[in-house]
């Protein structure tokens, strides 16, 4: 049905009253789960997209600083990964495969692999799971259980790993755990660095040295409590937990203590990883090997799409060990080949980190202007922007308390201003920047442009 003939019959379905934004979020409220989320942030229904921006019935225009939560890497609809679906879709290729090979899954694998570090390209294997990165995290989860007959796994505050029963286990957040009873066991949770709010109340480098040295010292110690893991898990840089980079030293001490105690160590590259970072995997900032790779979102170029990249020496589980009725994607292959030759290059790269410390400048710039703006951090095109009550107690940092509350004043009001960006964090205190990576210089000032206005106004009802 074509895109004119569905908005018609909507119409029609309307009693002939013109489609409003209104309209669809009265027929989404009476037929879609509960659970749902962006709806209740973004009230509007989408009907076009290019680039970094969309479209509403009503004919408003936002730009979009979401993108599919960082999945749209060049952004919405780019003319060459749309070309190269079209030219799937018309040549006869099969599209549901299964596990099966074809020359384009041929293709992606190898391109894949070659984007690795050196030392990983002629040491690895690939499991394609289904189309969600929770998926990946499970499906590690049981490789490196499966490779070392081991139970428990070591994570960490603030991190995320998706949404299913295992890798919700291993998620920091607790709003989504606390309804759901029995999940995974065994799962011990350390201290992330976050010099903002550092779990030791150190903050800085002694901060960083600390979290480093209880990781070492607890899992060296035989009587720990904790028996020898499985995995640990972590994310380079945290997403959902508040866009909060992992210092090189610490990320190199995990690398070398779980290398030192053969535990393996699995990177979630999901949300940070394919270019977000400037670097086309976070992990890269700290020059390591990890065990195991996570990678989903925009490695599929717009389409569902979620890999396992693992060293060799994990591969000890049988065949269906892990399987997955999606897990053969050719749409997602054929758009990701284009990302990733795209994304990979190193102009581009260079270009994500240019215009990362641009808006980040711009950003501290405005904290200093505002009292409601605690902190700014990121890396590449993946910022985050803490808020806080000015009229709350420090803490012993200097720190004042999270506000999710002005957080989310900022986000409604960005909307109102066709502005779309999405909170993370503790208490949802944290606005985050997850543009398209191609993201223009006149797009990112028309972004701050508008940021600057709303931050500016909220603080004045703030400090009143």
């Amino acid at each position: 049905m074509a895109l004119n003939s569905v908005l018609e019959d909507n119409r029609s379905n309307c009693s002939g009253k013109p489609v409003t934004n209104n309209d669809y979020m009265i027929r989404q409220e009476a037929t879609e789960s509960n659970a749902r989320s962006y709806p209740r942030k973004f009230p509007f229904s989408l009907v076009k997209a290019h680039g970094s921006w969309v479209e509403d019935v009503e004919g408003n225009r936002y730009l979009d600083f979401l993108c599919g939560a960082g999945t749209l890497a060049l952004g919405h609809n780019d003319p060459e990964i749309n070309q190269a679906m079209v030219d799937m879709l018309v040549s006869d290729a099969p599209l549901h495969t299964l596990d099966l090979t074809t020359p384009v899954k041929d293709a992606f694998v190898h391109k894949l692999i070659s984007l690795l570090p050196p030392a990983m390209q002629g040491n690895v294997k690939l499991q394609f799971c289904s189309p969600s990165g929770t998926d990946a995290t499970d499906a590690a989860i049981k490789l490196c259980k499966t490779a070392t007959g081991r139970s428990s796994v070591i994570a960490f505050g603030g991190g995320y790993h998706g949404m299913g029963h295992g890798a919700m286990a291993l998620t920091g957040n607790l709003g989504a755990k606390s309804k759901v009873n029995a999940l995974m066991p065994e799962v011990h949770f350390f201290p992330y660095p976050y010099s903002y709010r550092c779990p030791f109340g150190l903050g800085g480098e002694a901060g960083v040295k600390a979290c480093c040295e209880y990781f070492e010292r607890t899992l060296k110690d035989p009587e720990s409590g904790i028996t020898k893991p499985a995995a640990v898990i972590l994310e380079p840089i945290q997403g959902e937990g508040g866009v909060i980079p992992a210092p090189v030293e610490f990320l190199q001490t995990v690398r070398r203590v779980t290398e030192e105690l053969d535990i393996p160590m699995i990177v979630d590259e999901i949300q940070c990883g394919v270019g977000r970072s400037g670097k086309f995997y976070a992990f890269e900032y700290a020059d390591i090997v990890p065990d195991v790779i996570l990678t989903s979102k925009a490695i599929g170029g717009t389409q569902p799409m979620s890999v396992v990249i693992y060293n060799k020496k994990l591969d000890t589980w049988q065949p269906g060990a892990h399987a997955g009725t999606f897990r053969g994607n050719q749409l997602a292959m054929r758009a990701g080949l284009v990302v990733m030759n795209r994304v990979a290059d190193e102009k581009f790269l260079a270009e994500v980190v240019r215009k990362g410390e641009k808006l980040r400048k711009r950003l501290m710039e405005l904290k200093g202007k505002v009292s409601i703006i605690g902190d700014i951090r990121g890396k590449g095109l993946m910022s985050g922007c803490e808020f806080v009550d000015p009229k709350g107690t420090p803490d012993s940092l200097g720190s004042l308390p999270a506000s999710g509350d002005i957080a989310a004043k900022v986000q409604k009001k960005c909307f109102e201003n066709r502005l779309i960006m999405e909170k993370g964090g503790r208490h949802g205190s944290v606005m985050r920047c997850l543009c398209a990576l191609n993201v223009t210089d006149e797009e990112l000032d028309t972004m701050l442009d508008i940021y600057e206005k709303v931050v500016i106004e909220v603080n004045s009802d703030a400090v009143k």
